[in-house]
């Protein structure tokens, strides 16, 4: 079973910047796509950004040019750096890492536990 830590986020004025963090520790054999979400009230979770094994990378439209995803994979962290913050982009942020447990098991999601990320206008 796979752990995920999440830290990094809380409160910040428009055009401001944060990075959110998100270290994954248990079982963990191999891990792929690295991901961010975000669910802010009454709406649906939705993907922010992506980043493969092979760290190509995936935005939503909205954050392109505003937000990074790296990762480093001696730490099998994750990070989201986030500028030009906008008070639209307040949500409740998920990391999510899809990896194996052991060799030759299929490839499971893990989700963080989520953190928040409020911006003030």
């Amino acid at each position: 079973q796979v752990q995920l830590v999440e830290s990094g986020g809380g409160l910040v004025q428009a055009g401001g910047s944060l990075r959110l963090s998100c270290a994954a520790s248990g079982s963990i054999f191999s891990i792929n796509a690295m991901g961010w979400y975000r669910q802010a009230p009454g709406k649906q979770r939705e993907l922010v950004a992506v980043i493969t094994s092979s760290s190509n990378t995936n935005y939503k439209d909205s954050v392109k040019g505003r937000f990074t995803i790296s990762r480093d994979n001696a730490k099998n962290t994750v990070y989201l750096q986030m500028s030009s913050l906008k008070p639209e982009d307040t949500a409740v942020y998920y990391c999510a890492v899809d990896g194996r447990a052991t060799m030759g098991v299929n490839i499971i999601r893990s989700w963080g536990q989520g953190i928040q990320v409020t911006v003030s206008s």
